[in-house]
Order: C-alpha cells, then structure tokens, then sequence
C-alpha cells in the first residue's frame, strides 16, 4: 500500500508540473529591461518577444526601465510579484553593484534564473578623428599623452574592466560618467571622448557613416558578419568581457519549475529559427540559449572575473 501511496504521490506531483507548463502563461506577460530603446538586449528582446508571444498564445509586453544602474528595473520585477513579469537583460545590470553601492536596495537572493539568451557583443569604439587604426594604437597614444584622454562604457561591470586595465598597465586615463547612452555617443562623435566602450547595436550607425571607428570585441569570440577582431586577438584580454543577457524571474513570484523548464526551451526553440539568428548577427549578438542552471553558472563565472579584476583597483565587495 505504501508503495502504491508514493507512486500516486509521484504521479500527482508530475501531474501538476505538467499543468503548471501548459497553464502557463495564462495572461501577458512582462519583459522589463534596465535599458533604453535601441540597446542590443532591447533589440533582442523584442524579436523574441513576437515569436514567444506565437508560441505561447498571450501577448509579450517589452517595458524599457532604465536608471540608477539596472536598479529601477530590477526593482520593478521583485515589486511586481508576478509570475509573467520578468527581467529581460544583461547580467552586468546587477554583478557589479557590491563595489559601486553601499547598500544594496533589493534582496540578491531574490534574482532566479530562468533562461540564457544570448550575448551582447560589446565594442570598443573611437572617433574617426582621432586616427588610430588598431586598440594597440590608441594604447600607446593613451600612454603618449597621461591624462589628456577621457573614456566611458555603459555599464558598472565593463566600468571596473576597463578601469582595472588601465591601472594594471599603469595608464592614465580620465573616466567621464553619462546619464545616457546617446550623450556619450555625441561626444565620442564629437572627439570630447577618446574611448567608449558599447554594445554594437548603440555605435553601429555612427560605425557605418564613417564618424566613429571601431577597434575590437570585448566578447571572448568574433561575430559573424563583423570584421573586428576580439581584444585577446589583438593583444588585450584583460579587456575580456561577455555581454551575457538572459531571463531572470522573482523568486517570491511562484514561478513554477515547469514553467520555468517551458520557458528556456521555448527561447532554446526561438533562438533555433534561421531569421533570428540572422536579425541577432545582423545587430552583433551571440545567441547562446541555455537553462536557469547554465544562466547561474555564467553569471558565477562573470562574478568571479569581476572580483579578479575589482581586487586589481582595490575594490572589495561593500555586502
């Protein structure tokens, strides 16, 4: 009887895990982004928001929340305590916020990885004007000329990569913080920066017009269709970073483990389709989907990288 009980149980438990991924989504569902329009993770959620929305037969709402480095964005899904409400973006919005903020205004532990995504490729750029040709000449005019030249990147992580270069290879250089991404693409047009670490999709059109020149990949590999080589190609992986975006739920929302298995193999199935890997190599990003569990393990690695880079500046975790 006892064995007959727990295979019941079994069967019950397997049962509602089945319900669970078929009932969900029952309603909308929510991608919020800690980034503006036109970013690369803002691109690419919206492409993969029309095909889930197919799939899944709900609409897919693409919701930009940028600020306060991620925070606002992150806050909106952990407030939100809904199960079709989800980040959409890039784990650099939140890694690196032990060394900038000291308190941190949500509840780490909170974060649940549900899917991997892809990988934003993420660029060095520098105004036409200045005339360099490769990342090893812009290094040694940054060297030629000691404070003279400003730099600014998008994001907290990349903030600390580049920052810990520059003290490891003992250069010195001025870091010029934006509100926005667009102020600092002026400026890096107008020659008021020398350096700007972006993701492709934000330098890509002033690329093209000829008015800024792009120097390499801070991803670990090239992207197709793009002839630029990686940092650690042209000599500088210390400059290594990969733009990793994914899914990320509230762990408080009850998001079942079923709908969280529906979830990453319905990107893993989107992320298969010919013209969507042809949209993301059109705007430089890497498509590589994977599981909650794949998502936390490169988030750990990307983690630990930081922490490396971060005791080269002197900087300790605050929490």
């Amino acid at each position: 009887m006892k064995t007959l009980a727990r295979l019941a149980a079994l069967v019950l438990v397997c049962f509602h895990g089945l319900l669970s991924a078929q009932t969900w989504p029952d309603r909308p569902v929510k991608f919020i982004l800690p980034l503006g329009p036109g970013a690369g993770a803002d691109i690419g959620a919206r492409v993969f928001a029309d095909r889930l929305a197919k799939r899944w037969a709900q609409p897919v709402v693409v919701e930009n929340r940028p600020g306060a480095d991620g925070i606002v964005a992150i806050n909106a899904v952990l407030s939100a305590r809904d199960d079709h409400t989800l980040l959409w973006g890039p784990s650099s919005t939140f890694v690196g916020h032990p060394y900038t903020l000291d308190r941190l205004p949500y509840d780490s532990k909170e974060l649940l990885p549900v899917a991997r995504v892809s990988s934003t490729v993420v660029a060095i750029a520098v105004p036409a004007s200045l005339n360099v040709e490769s990342l090893k000449d812009l290094i040694a005019r940054i060297r030629a000329q000691p404070g003279k030249m400003n730099w600014t990147s998008v994001t907290t992580v990349t903030d600390i990569v580049i920052a810990g270069y520059l003290r490891s290879a003992g250069l010195d250089m001025v870091r010029v913080p934006y509100k926005d991404t667009v102020s600092a693409l002026n400026d890096l047009v107008e020659g008021r920066i020398q350096l700007y670490s972006a993701a492709y999709a934000i330098v890509r059109t002033q690329a093209q017009s000829g008015r800024v020149k792009l120097l390499a990949v801070m991803n670990r590999t090239r992207v197709p269709g793009l002839d630029l080589p990686t940092v650690a190609e042209a000599g500088f992986p210390e400059l290594n970073f990969d733009g990793l975006v994914g899914l990320i739920a509230a762990r408080s929302s009850g998001l079942s483990a079923a709908a969280r298995e529906r979830i990453a193999a319905d990107v893993k199935a989107v992320a298969a389709d010919p013209t969507v890997i042809e949209r993301f190599n059109a705007t430089a990003q890497l498509i590589i989907p994977g599981t909650g569990e794949e998502l936390a393990a490169s988030i750990e690695e990307q983690a630990a990288n930081l922490a490396a880079t971060a005791k080269v500046l002197g900087l300790k975790p605050k929490f």
